[in-house]
């Protein structure tokens, strides 16, 4: 009995180390995550920024859409 025991004890452990693997992994998978939704927030804030100064140059040019 004490055999399986030990057993069951040393696949725990290796499950215990695979989760902690997995937590690391995820949390990294998280901050990536995290760093392209910022991202895509300053490339629109950017777009935004040069289709206000397209408009303005279309409008001094008298080419703006009515």
């Amino acid at each position: 009995m004490l055999v399986y025991l030990r057993r069951i004890d040393e696949k725990i452990d290796v499950l215990v180390e695979d989760m902690r693997d997995v937590k690391r992994r995820l949390t990294s998978l998280e901050m990536a995550v995290g760093q392209i939704h910022g991202d895509f927030a300053g490339q629109s804030m950017r777009i935004d920024r040069l289709e206000n100064r397209l408009d303005r140059i279309e409008r001094r040019l008298n080419i703006a859409d009515a």
